[in-house]
């Protein structure tokens, strides 16, 4: 099977560059050394009889390379720990993951300030003299002889959280080995590749498309600390990026930036990524001369589904043998989706179901500590993703949304995905996020917030024009609210906090939108308008859906 460690001990004697970052360069044999330096340090540092976990909480630089090569030549698991988190929440991803040792870095460090972390021996920041002092003592060590359980713990990849507390999904190196393999074949990735690891390495898309395949191949890491959409091209030229890897939205922060004549002059070949919407991925493609590949994966690893060609618009392309929808109350298969002339969905109560994988349970390496979500994902020897979704009658798949995701509008059950599919279609959209806020009376009312393009503006009339000129718009769909912001609150891994949105509603007092009653033009909503709804809410007595939203 091969895991992590044995691909760093085949890259200490590659002559090429592993990483460039800023004004700093190392060689292979200088990082493979790093790595044999902190794989030393945690020998000497970790307790005995505890858990041997180290939480990673840095931004995409050097340092983060180098203690997820330590943490492998030894058999230890790093933890990698998402920096938006704050206070009790950041301090929970750190104990519940039984961390040993936190290693930080100046401008994050004080995010642990008085925070309750009882299982931490020692908090190290990179960036202070004391940390380099402890290093001095096993600069010279040389690379371990440990045997590594090929199906231990590696990784601990906390979801995104974007609908509910963070889950520390396992990765095993054994896993990561035989994704970074598969993945670099199928690309393929090549040691003259410069891999461009501009999202968050705490994430699973870099983890597994990023790192294993850069350990794999003895390519470059060309490593920038944090996604920047003006400073993708300038990145891509000054280090020769070849490839890039994405998951989210950067496509669409990259497209809204200013296009110019010689976008395509860059040495930019191949991208591969999850979530981008159609539509960017052929103007990213064309305005950037390169090839976009774009597909469904889980960190969890129990489904995909790849891209085809001549595959139908708006689909998720084709997944695998033992690949289904199926009904998550009676557990059996959907009927395909029809649909009507203008494309629109005809049967989204019979055809809409959970993505289900027959066959990928054994891929699911569980999560950590949470025996009641490991339930959830496997049932019946099956892998359910939590995902919607729905299937043609040729076999390809449609996402609808997160399992959370389920919109009951006038009685009408409906999936937020292809609602947002239509939004972005607007010219001047960004990004879209739709979800579902309380009615005065009873079920959901239809909240989109938008993102425009840089420079421009919203007129409700237009978008209400816009609107009605889209053939597929279900008759329920049209959102009473729409919330127009400068930046989408997203994750690090750039996807939209839908749970933050929901809990905000339409109380942010610029830039909301709503109808006042149904068929309604979209105008602006004042505070007075906001204080007519809580009565109308109060007087129903649905404050409690309106709390808890």
């Amino acid at each position: 099977m091969g895991n992590i460690a044995e691909l760093l001990k085949d890259r200490a004697a590659d002559e090429g560059v592993a990483i460039l970052f800023e004004d700093e360069t190392y060689t292979w044999p200088e990082y493979v050394q790093a790595c044999a330096t902190r794989a030393a340090f945690l020998q000497a540092e970790l307790r005995p009889g505890l858990p041997p976990h180290v939480g990673v909480l840095l931004d995409n630089t050097p340092e983060y390379l180098m203690w997820l090569g330590g943490a492998a030549l030894i058999g230890a698991v790093v933890v990698g720990i998402n920096p938006t988190r704050r206070g009790a929440e950041l301090a929970r991803d750190i104990t519940h993951a039984d961390c040993q040792l936190v290693v930080t870095e100046g401008r994050h460090a004080h995010l642990l300030d008085g925070l309750d972390l009882p299982g931490v021996g020692r908090v190290l920041d990179v960036d202070t003299e004391t940390y380099r002092a402890l290093l001095v003592p096993h600069a010279s060590a040389p690379l371990p002889d440990v045997e590594i359980d090929e199906t231990g713990i590696y990784l601990l990849l906390f979801t995104s959280g974007t609908s509910g507390a963070p889950k520390a999904c396992i990765c095993s190196q054994g896993r990561l080995a035989r994704i970074g393999q598969i993945f670099i074949e199928r690309e393929p990735i090549t040691p003259d590749d410069v891999m461009y690891l501009v999202m968050p390495l705490f994430h699973s898309n870099t983890c597994m498309i990023g790192f294993a395949p850069w350990v794999g191949t003895g390519a470059t890491a060309a490593l920038r600390r944090r996604f920047s959409a003006s400073g993708f091209l300038p990145d891509v030229r000054r280090f020769g990026v070849t490839f890039m890897n994405y998951v989210g939205k950067p496509l669409s922060y990259i497209l809204a930036t200013p296009e110019q004549p010689d976008d395509a002059d860059n040495p930019l070949t191949h991208v591969f990524g999850n979530e981008a919407a159609d539509l960017d991925i052929e103007r990213f493609a064309k305005r950037f001369g390169c090839r976009v590949q774009d597909g469904y994966g889980s960190t969890e690893g129990g489904a995909a589904i790849s891209r085809v060609p001549d595959m139908p618009a708006g689909s998720l392309g084709l997944g695998p043998e033992g690949t289904v929808i199926l009904d998550p109350d009676t557990g059996e298969e959907c009927p395909r989706a029809r649909f009507d002339e203008q494309g629109r969905l005809l049967n989204p109560l019979e055809a809409i179901g959970e993505i289900v994988n027959k066959n990928g349970a054994a891929g699911f390496e569980g999560y950590y500590k949470n025996d009641e979500a490991n339930q959830a994902r496997v049932r019946g020897g099956y892998y359910w993703t939590g995902d919607l979704g729905y299937r043609d009658e040729a076999g390809y798949f449609y996402f609808a949304g997160r399992d959370f995701e389920w919109l009951r509008v006038d009685g009408e059950n409906f999936a937020a995905a292809p609602i947002e599919r239509l939004i972005a279609r607007h010219p001047d959209v960004v990004l879209v996020c739709v979800y579902a806020v309380p009615d005065e009376e009873v079920g959901d009312q239809v909240m989109a917030t938008i993102e425009l393009r840089p420079g421009a503006s919203f007129d409700p009339a237009d978008f209400d024009e816009f609107l009605s000129e889209q053939p597929d718009l279900g008759t329920k769909w049209s959102p009473r609210y729409v919330r127009v912001v400068a930046k989408m609150p997203t994750t690090e891994s750039q996807k939209p906090m839908k749970r933050q949105l929901r809990h905000e509603r339409w109380e942010p007092a610029d830039g909301v939108y709503w109808r006042p009653a149904k068929g309604e033009p979209l105008q602006p909503m004042t505070d007075a308008d906001r204080e007519e709804l809580r009565k109308r809410f109060e007087a129903r007595g649905r404050l409690t859906a309106l709390d808890v939203s």
